[in-house]
């Protein structure tokens, strides 16, 4: 896989060809993970006709160390807690339960921005497709895959243009499936094997979005 990608866009058509097996399967739904996966997962869906989501995951920082997730909330209500780390911080349900308040509030805030009044997709019995632009930690997606993992998918795959190999061993512990088109080392910010890598915006993640819901299923239509 020659690096850096172009850009978003052209990432997603390579991560397309990559997961043509899933392709127009009537089970599989490709969940992105805003606001930067958003115009990755647009092509994947668009190329193998796929219905496009979205997949909202907000950290909990824990207490005095807000970079060090004690757990994350997700999109449907479902609350994962990293019982190793609340029980080695004897971390309160408190705090615990103010902490998820605060990114229940900006997690509800996206939802609404992002998809209004649209019913979320349904997960139970289906094959699930997670995109991101690419993964440093993995700590989101983890998350995501936790909070999946409770809605009773049937599979969950992770499909990403770039990782770190560790993270990828890390999620392939977690996920029943792991595509990842380039394990470059060393590793220190998704940013870094792109040549155009903007910040994604509301709008971007919106238009795209709408373009997704309007498309037939087998559209095979192209996105400017």
């Amino acid at each position: 896989m020659k690096l850096p990608f172009e850009n978003r866009v052209q990432a997603g058509r390579l991560l397309g060809q990559a997961l043509a097996g899933y392709a127009k399967r009537p089970d599989v739904i490709i969940l992105a993970l805003p606001r930067g996966g958003v115009p990755v997962g647009f092509e994947v869906a668009r190329m193998i006709h796929a219905p496009l989501d979205i997949m909202l995951v907000r950290k909990l920082g824990t207490p005095g160390q807000e970079e060090l997730a004690m757990g994350a909330i997700a999109s449907g209500g479902v609350c994962v807690l990293n019982d190793d780390i609340v029980e080695a911080l004897d971390i309160s349900q408190e705090d615990i339960e103010a902490a998820a308040a605060t990114e229940r509030h900006e997690l509800e805030r996206r939802e609404q921005a992002y998809r209004g009044n649209r019913s979320p997709p349904p997960i139970e019995n289906h094959c699930v497709i997670l995109v991101d632009d690419g993964l440093a930690t993995g700590a989101s997606m983890l998350a995501a895959v936790a909070a999946l993992k409770q809605q009773k998918p049937a599979s969950i795959v992770v499909a990403v243009p770039v990782a770190p190999s560790d993270t990828v061993q890390r999620l392939q512990e977690e996920a029943d499936d792991v595509v990842c088109l380039a394990t470059p080392e060393p590793f220190s910010a998704v940013g870094q094997w792109y040549l155009d890598f903007p910040q994604t915006s509301d709008d971007e993640v919106n238009s795209l979005l709408v373009s997704a819901w309007a498309m037939p299923p087998n559209s095979t239509k192209n996105h400017d």
